[in-house]
């Protein structure tokens, strides 16, 4: 892939990938940051690219690995200092510290299928695991994210 077309690749896709790395990262800064790193790895991987994979299953999958990496330097969640939030509604604040605790790889998936409407097959490719895994990541982040909002919003959280 030259640069030009890697050019428009990343004019097509930057947004898509912006809304999965805020969804899984939290805030705007990291989310920039990510996709940010994650279309600097793939320029720089670009000449061994091959069209065998869909572009977007390529660019998901170097964006799941730069969050991933990222969830997995921050601290743990009882050890960080309450995140900042612009205002918002009482449900969008919920929803927020619901998704904190589904665990990374589901939300990773739930973000990809809910968001970009990314199939099972794509997410099974662009994570190399089995479609019943995605089906029961998917399944185990829908009920830890009901169960959650069900406790209101926290898990129980003081």
């Amino acid at each position: 892939m030259d640069e030009t077309a890697f050019a428009r690749v990343a004019e097509e896709y930057a947004a898509r990938l912006y809304t999965v790395a805020f969804r899984m990262l939290g805030n705007r800064a990291d989310a920039e940051d990510a996709v940010q790193r994650t279309l600097l790895k793939c320029f720089a991987a670009r000449r061994s690219y091959s069209p065998r994979w869909a572009v977007s299953t390529w660019l998901y999958h170097a964006l799941a690995n730069v969050c991933i990496d990222e969830l997995r330097r921050r601290r743990p969640a009882a050890e960080r200092p309450p995140r900042a939030t612009a205002p918002a509604t009482v449900e969008r604040v919920d929803l927020a510290r619901a998704l904190d605790r589904v665990p990374r790889e589901a939300r990773l998936l739930l973000a990809l299928h809910y968001v970009d409407g990314l199939s099972y097959k794509d997410l099974a490719r662009i994570r190399g695991i089995s479609i019943n895994t995605v089906k029961s990541q998917l399944a185990r982040g829908k009920a830890v994210l009901k169960a959650t909002l069900a406790e209101g919003g926290d898990g129980g959280r003081p």
